[in-house]
């Protein structure tokens, strides 16, 4: 059984039993699955024409597919977390892997639009199991360094999303609904890292049992109304930062082209440049919280981001494309501060919390992008980014977060 003094000692146990060459290796091994997990499931809406075209789909069908994939992930993320918690299931990483990978099969040969509707929900048994374990293992393999661990691994999945619509179009799009089947070779690729991670996590866990109770943290002994509260403002900040980034990644090209009259090519261009932006601030912030605090970094991924997103519906063409790098490299900075913020302050319950964040991130980029489709229905897409130009105001509750972290200059000193 998992218990809150094995949890502590995760936080603070040194590379003693792996070498930081091995943490290195196994960081960068759950960082290669997440981006082999969400490339994956990227592709899911990259071939919705064909699906479209081969079932006689409706929009509103489609739409039933991205449900189902989306609440499912969303849903069962921070339950999978909290029981990990209490029993950690080192092998079910593979598993989780392994869903995904049968839901590729049922999606390449899937002759009804029910078992459409089953393959998405693999897909998201398959995110829910991988998400809140894996989080884990790059807390585990941090050597400390948590805020790093976890942008390394965010990159990752970062990366999967922007590279799976591209494979999508190169390997899918000429062969149809079987062409799916070729992604069961990367499927099967991380299922065997992964059981290579799953036997270092079982090793770590045991020595990690072995060890004696340390002492804890003063900051763990918040009150609970308080950390309640702590943890409601950190949803509200997630939500701020998801409805922002669903309006760029989800409508971004919609906008050039409605604004500026550029061609598709062109706007798929600016959004590959924004992507990089957006891989790029989630490396930094991680590194930037474990020197100078999570706090520090929510404070300037959120709320610093304002002036520019205030700014960015008035900027020609090249200035667009200047500020949406500025913005996507700082409000992608804020999810690792967000998400290891909120371990610290709920010790014990990586898995809880990992689940929690990640799915209520995944559900808020999709009901996002949902709500501002509707939005620009009504008025324009243009009025869409002037409507989500406010959103990172709501980083001002960021001063409502207690002071859960040591001074970073007494400690140096």
């Amino acid at each position: 059984m998992s218990s809150p003094t094995t949890s502590v000692a995760e936080v603070k146990a040194p590379a003693a039993s792996s070498g930081e060459g091995t943490l290195l290796r196994v960081l960068a091994a759950v960082s290669l699955c997440h981006l082999i997990n969400d490339m994956v499931q990227s592709i899911l809406p990259s071939i919705y024409p064909i699906l479209k075209s081969s079932f006689h789909l409706n929009f509103g069908q489609i739409g039933l597919i991205t449900l189902t994939f989306q609440i499912t992930a969303s849903l069962l993320q921070p339950f999978i977390g909290m029981f990990t918690d209490r029993r950690p299931m080192p092998y079910s990483l593979p598993i989780g892997m392994a869903c995904t990978m049968v839901g590729l099969v049922m999606l390449a040969f899937a002759p009804t639009f029910g078992l459409l509707l089953v393959a998405g929900s693999l897909f998201g048994v398959g995110s829910a199991i991988f998400h809140p374990e894996s989080s884990r293992v790059a807390r585990m393999a941090s050597g400390g360094k948590h805020g790093f661990a976890q942008s390394f691994f965010q990159v990752g999945g970062n990366s999967g999303s922007a590279i799976g619509p591209l494979l999508a179009a190169l390997i899918i799009l000429p062969r149809g609904q079987i062409g799916v089947l070729w992604f069961t070779l990367a499927t099967l690729t991380g299922i065997l890292i992964l059981s290579w991670v799953g036997g270092w996590y079982k090793a770590r866990l045991e020595h990690l049992r072995s060890r004696p109770a340390e002492p804890r943290e003063p900051h763990q002994s918040l009150p609970r109304g308080r950390v309640i509260f702590a943890l409601f403002i950190l949803m509200l900040l997630v939500f701020s930062k998801y409805f922002y980034i669903s309006s760029l990644t989800s409508y971004y090209t919609f906008y050039l082209i409605s604004r500026f009259h550029v061609s598709v090519a062109s706007s798929q261009l600016h959004l590959f440049v924004l992507f990089g932006a957006i891989a790029a601030g989630t490396l930094i912030g991680g590194p930037v919280g474990d020197k100078f605090g999570r706090k520090y970094v929510i404070w300037a991924s959120i709320l610093g981001v304002l002036p520019f997103t205030l700014l960015l519906p008035y900027a020609n063409l090249f200035w667009t494309g200047v500020l949406s790098v500025v913005i996507g490299v700082i409000i992608a900075s804020a999810f690792s501060a967000i998400l290891v913020y909120a371990q610290e302050l709920v010790p014990g319950r990586v898995g809880m919390i990992s689940g929690l964040f990640f799915g209520f991130a995944f559900g808020m980029g999709g009901i996002g992008a949902a709500v501002l489709g509707q939005i620009a229905d009504k008025t324009s897409i243009i009025f869409v980014y002037h409507l989500c130009a406010y959103l990172p105001a709501i980083g001002l509750l960021t001063g409502l977060l207690p002071n859960i972290e040591p001074n970073r200059r007494k400690k140096r000193a």
